[in-house]
């Protein structure tokens, strides 16, 4: 409004000026090249600008000293501060493993000669899964039995012998050593014999049949996976930083995005070996798996709580200035005489979590927190509270 104000008054004044005390204009004095006249109304136009200026001055002068808190309040809300209890988390992404998810390999060399299970099969600790072919090793083991059953009938005769001190003690001691060695011969043979059976090693279920009824087979050939899903835990890792807040016990949030399911569950085990590639620990959560739908490998994002205060202040971090110094500050409003003033108060914070921070010294309960207009206010600017 000013400056249409100033405009109007200009045009005013340039309209008053367009003759002198002649009545010539500026465009006939020119053209007459007369410098007396030129230099008198250059003296008038001056003293024209001159009485503008002072009519401009008073317009101002006005115009200000209307209403002037009005010009200079500044319209906010607020928030009052509050104690709280603040959880903080740290997100990672883990991967769903089991430490029963093995393959099964063969301990004898020969041909599978039958396979007693198939693919999805759900089966127990010690269960026949497959045989292989012992080539004839079981007719020795018949052979080595009845050479023990001699051994053995041969060293007890002795035995007596010897009690009621009749033979040698030679003879003795050869039935003795006879029965010893074939004890041993048949139990070798029947830990080879046993080799032929391929058993699981614990309840699961078999994922793959990876080997063929009729193939050849030999240490090292892997037959079977089996996997075990009701011991099922997430493993991530964590910068070394949270080493002191995370740790057995924490509680934690597991999200599954592919199921779109989260649980809560707790930190099961901490690595003590720190990772020198990207100095991280590791660490393991305990997942509950009772209707089977998680997996091992499948992608899990962990929130875990390192932090807990109980009686915290929180306030947005939107609200937060810093000066040159570095340092952190907020406004607050508070009454002073007969109007609501701003204030710039020195915080220092602490964590963070989504939208909110963490005030660990710098605040009180109580005060209030200029909220919206935080960017525009002043220390001990007068302020008006909005009220929705």
């Amino acid at each position: 409004m000013k400056k249409y104000i100033t405009l109007a008054i200009l045009s005013i004044a340039l309209a008053s000026c367009g003759g002198d005390s002649n009545g010539k204009s500026v465009e006939a004095l020119l053209e007459s090249g007369s410098v007396e006249e030129l230099q008198a109304k250059q003296k008038a136009l001056k003293e024209d600008v001159a009485a503008t200026n002072d009519q401009l001055a008073q317009i101002e002068k006005v115009l200000e000293g209307k209403n002037p808190r009005e010009k200079k309040e500044v319209l906010i809300t607020t928030m009052t501060v509050k104690d709280t209890l603040f959880n903080h988390f740290i997100e990672v992404q883990g991967n769903v493993e089991t430490k029963k998810n093995v393959l099964i390999y063969p301990e004898y060399q020969g041909t599978l000669s039958r396979v007693v299970v198939k693919e999805g099969q759900r089966v127990r600790k010690g269960q026949t899964l497959a045989r292989i072919d012992d080539g004839g090793l079981s007719s020795q083991v018949a052979q080595m039995e009845s050479q023990l059953a001699l051994a053995k009938t041969t060293f007890e005769r002795q035995q007596r012998l010897w009690d009621q001190k009749i033979g040698s003690e030679i003879q003795y001691l050869q039935a003795k050593t006879q029965y010893e060695s074939s004890q041993n011969m048949v139990s070798q043979i029947r830990s080879q014999l046993g080799k032929t059976t391929v058993t699981a090693p614990f309840s699961g279920v078999i994922d793959e049949v990876i080997t063929d009824q009729g193939t050849v087979v030999a240490p090292g050939m892997a037959l079977f996976r089996i996997v075990n899903l009701d011991n099922m835990y997430v493993a991530a890792e964590i910068p070394e930083s949270y080493l002191p807040t995370v740790t057995a016990g924490k509680k934690v949030k597991v999200e599954f995005p592919v199921l779109g399911e989260t649980v809560e569950t707790t930190v099961r085990q901490t690595g003590n070996y720190i990772k020198p590639s990207n100095r991280s620990f590791a660490i393991e959560v305990d997942v509950p798996n009772k209707d089977g739908k998680v997996k091992p490998n499948l992608t899990a994002r962990l929130s875990i709580n390192d932090y807990t205060a109980e009686s915290a202040i929180l306030i947005p971090l939107n609200v937060i200035n810093e000066n040159a110094a570095g340092e952190q500050f907020v406004y607050t409003a508070f009454a002073k005489a007969d109007e609501m003033v701003a204030q710039q108060k020195i915080i220092t914070t602490g964590k963070s979590q989504g939208p909110n921070i963490e005030v660990l010294s710098g605040l009180e309960v109580g005060d209030k927190i200029i909220v919206e207009g935080a960017r525009s206010v002043k220390d001990n600017q007068p302020v008006k509270i909005l009220t929705y």
